[in-house]
């Protein structure tokens, strides 16, 4: 199984306090992200951050694109195994 791809989806342009207005990742995020060798860490990862993205409440267009990126990949997007698991 490939492993979870990055959340970035190559927009780059951090203006929201730091954070990337594609992804909502910082810099920092993004570097620890690269540094995640176990993919059940890559996942949670995605997972804290489609939480911080409910917070801030700003990246709707991310989940379609980051979707696209894992199909792509041959992943599965961690959201859809979060969204199988609601009632």
């Amino acid at each position: 199984m490939p492993k979870t791809p990055s959340p970035c989806i190559d927009v780059c342009k951090f203006k929201r306090e730091g954070h990337c207005i594609g992804c909502s990742m910082t810099k920092t995020q993004k570097s620890l992200f690269k540094t995640l060798k176990k993919d059940s860490h890559r996942q949670a990862f995605v997972q804290m951050l489609i939480a911080q993205q409910e917070v801030m409440g700003k990246y709707k267009g991310w989940r379609l694109a980051y979707s696209k990126k894992c199909t792509k990949k041959g992943a599965e997007a961690p959201f859809s195994l979060l969204d199988k698991t609601k009632p």
